[in-house]
């Protein structure tokens, strides 16, 4: 987290800010192009490989692959494949797609996924799996575990896998600003403008700046929020 989150006030204001900021986040992205970049993200975690959403489908995976890694710790698919399903699991019980953020219990199958998604790229897969890491760079998210650097991570492995493309280094440039690395925001922003075609540049400068500047206004209220102790929000 980017903030001390103690007090229930604190608590609750930050999630609130944090909220809005996933939403416009969320918007701001999909306005120029970039909420498809990462296809396999949030999509894939509703409807899976084929369809349905049944909880119980999920559920089962989940039993089915732990036994797998747990008898072979050593399988990468399966670590990979464990955490594809406990995200979807997460998504399907406790997603907010208004408020494109994950309620606690949907939080707490993240984490589990996120945990999983470590054990995977500690067996160092020669190309890892750029569909599921386009899931953790939502689990990783401002709505969802709210670590911009693990999600920036994520992001990386996507392009990895995927290619360069404008979309996917302005998404980067956006996550690492949030991550507090104004250095690697501004190397993805150039990034992108060189995959940008020209008459279209001044545009997604001027949206990448307006990102920042959301991000910054988000930030200075959580902060303000924190050092006022969350007055007559319950502090």
């Amino acid at each position: 987290m980017l903030f001390d989150l103690r007090g229930k006030g604190r608590r609750r204001t930050v999630k609130i800010v944090y909220g809005g900021l996933a939403l416009l986040l969320g918007l701001g992205l999909v306005a120029f192009g970039i909420g498809g970049a990462t296809s396999g993200g949030l999509v894939d975690a509703f409807t899976g490989s084929g369809g349905g959403s049944d909880t119980s489908i999920y559920s089962d995976q989940v039993k089915d692959l732990t036994k797998k890694v747990t008898t072979d710790p050593t399988d990468a698919a399966s670590w990979s494949a464990l955490t594809k399903a406990q995200v979807q699991q997460a998504s399907i019980i406790g997603y907010d797609q208004n408020r494109q953020s994950y309620n606690a219990a949907g939080k707490a199958e993240l984490a589990k996924g996120a945990a999983s998604w470590q054990k995977y790229l500690a067996l160092e897969p020669k190309k890892p799996d750029d569909r599921v890491a386009s899931l953790m760079v939502n689990a990783y998210g401002p709505g969802g575990l709210n670590e911009p650097v693990k999600s920036a991570a994520a992001l990386k492995v996507v392009i990895e896998g995927r290619g360069a493309s404008a979309a996917l280094y302005s998404q980067l440039a956006v996550l690492t600003y949030l991550a507090g690395d104004k250095r690697e925001s501004k190397i993805a922003e150039q990034r992108a403008l060189e995959l940008t075609p020209a008459n279209k540049r001044k545009l997604v400068a001027a949206q990448l700046a307006t990102q920042r500047t959301q991000i910054d206004s988000a930030q200075a209220q959580a902060a303000q929020q924190q050092s006022q102790g969350a007055p007559g929000l319950g502090g």
